[in-house]
């Protein structure tokens, strides 16, 4: 009688954690879930298509500053 009964109350606690982790009843899979908001993976469309082109500021300043220390580097290395 106490082996049935801990063999139900263990049934019950697995059927439990399953439902509570979002499977199905049966443990069969269930049809294409959708993720929570927020933990989407993004899709082609969602990402914006740069074609490796685009520049933002910073990347303008940070050439500049690049321009600027080669100019200065130049100056002080003669060909070592």
């Amino acid at each position: 009688m106490r082996a049935s009964a801990m063999a139900v109350l263990a049934g019950i606690v697995l059927s439990s954690a399953a439902l509570a982790q979002g499977g199905s009843p049966s443990g069969s899979p269930s049809a294409k879930q959708q993720a929570p908001v927020g933990h989407k993976q993004p899709r082609p469309v969602d990402v914006p298509s740069s074609g490796g082109t685009t520049t933002t500021s910073s990347d303008e300043a940070m050439k500049q500053m690049d321009r600027e220390l080669d100019r200065k580097l130049k100056s002080i290395c003669r060909g070592c």
